[in-house]
């Protein structure tokens, strides 16, 4: 397995768009890199990049000590699952895992062993005699990944691989997915627009939009502590709330004002929102930090809003609750217990410990 490195790597198609910029990053041999980030964010383009299927405008790519920038897609020793199977129809599931390694001259044994192999480790062994069309999309894609693996690549590359698959289907080949980097140790890099995929299963996470980095972290701290308000917003579902309003001194405590509410800064957040005292600034809080005051005990008013229901989704475990001030509406995540009446008002309870704050113009994190 090798390590992969992007140094200032951008991609200009004609017309002077700029599809990918300035990108740099390492990723460590043996690593799980999912890139994330909305649909035309750049994070294919990036993928097929470091595959050979797509030139490089600008900068370098490296896997592991060799300089690949005109390296054919053949020989950089990677191998590709994509979105839509790419299995030929005419083939059997055991003619389209070997197809690879018959062109590179493997002997019959070798083929055999590899292909037997894959097949056992996916759960494929006794459809090897079929041919796609007689395949559920799950096992269509993992016959597409057995055909990756019988290579023993240096790098493995999806290219959001379960887009075609049903919800249940999605969560169960995410989960093998994942049983395959542990088990291969392989270094994987891994493209979706799905941000619970990419929670789920990397090791550090990049968020993309309009061709550039924005953030790289592991899922946790990507979650607690994100740079930005795009960040902030992409990840985590249903997505974070957020509130103009200003910060206030009031008998000697700072307050975030909405202009309908306000509620009280907790002290940790005092001197890196003190210089923006009397601003605007753009208050986030995620749905699942938000509790209906009836269950909460002791709960301060100097964080308590009251808002009304617009709408209540029951999600089983949890609720979900559509809420709005006469200035916002946002989303409350509250327990499966909790279902109070639509247009009627409740109040909440913030837990400020645990919110975010951005600057206006920059939407840069200031807490």
């Amino acid at each position: 397995m090798a390590q992969v490195s992007l140094r200032h790597v951008s991609k200009v198609y004609s017309g002077n768009v700029k599809a990918v910029s300035d990108v740099s990053l390492g990723i460590e041999n043996k690593e799980f890199v999912v890139f994330v980030g909305p649909s035309g964010c750049g994070k294919s383009t990036t993928l097929r990049m470091i595959a050979g299927l797509e030139e490089i405008s600008e900068g370098d790519i490296f896997i592991g000590d060799k300089l690949v920038n005109d390296v054919p897609a053949k020989d950089r020793d990677i191998a590709m699952v994509f979105q839509n199977y790419a299995l030929y129809p005419h083939m059997t599931v055991y003619e389209n895992m070997a197809f690879g390694l018959r062109l590179r001259k493997y002997s019959k044994a070798e083929i055999d062993q590899r292909v037997k192999e894959a097949a056992q480790m996916l759960g494929i062994a006794k459809y090897l005699n079929r041919r796609p069309k007689e395949l559920s999309g799950g096992e269509r894609q993992r016959v597409a990944v057995g055909r990756a693996i019988v290579r023993k690549p240096l790098v493995f590359l999806f290219d959001e691989p379960l887009s075609n698959l049903d919800a249940k289907m999605r969560v169960q080949m995410r989960t093998e997915i994942n049983k395959l980097h542990t088990r291969l140790q392989s270094t994987m890099i891994y493209v979706t627009h799905d941000q619970v995929e990419a929670m789920t299963m990397g090791n550090r996470i990049v968020v993309m939009k309009d061709g550039i980095i924005h953030q790289v972290a592991d899922p946790i701290s990507l979650y607690d502590k994100p740079v930005n308000k795009f960040v902030a917003g992409f990840i985590g579902s249903p997505p974070m709330n957020f509130f103009m309003g200003r910060i206030i001194k009031y008998d000697g405590k700072f307050y975030f004002d909405e202009g309908t509410f306000k509620v009280k800064l907790v002290e940790d957040a005092v001197p890196k929102t003190r210089p923006y005292e009397d601003k605007e600034v753009i208050f986030g809080i995620r749905p699942e930090d938000i509790y209906d005051k009836l269950f909460v005990q002791e709960a301060s008013p100097e964080n308590t809003v009251t808002a009304r229901v617009d709408v209540v989704e029951p999600m089983g475990s949890e609720v979900y609750l559509h809420m709005a001030t006469p200035k916002n509406i946002f989303i409350a995540r509250v327990g499966g217990h909790d279902k109070p009446e639509v247009n009627h008002d409740i109040d909440l309870v913030f837990d400020m410990s645990k919110t975010h704050f951005f600057d206006k113009d920059t939407e840069k994190a200031i807490v």
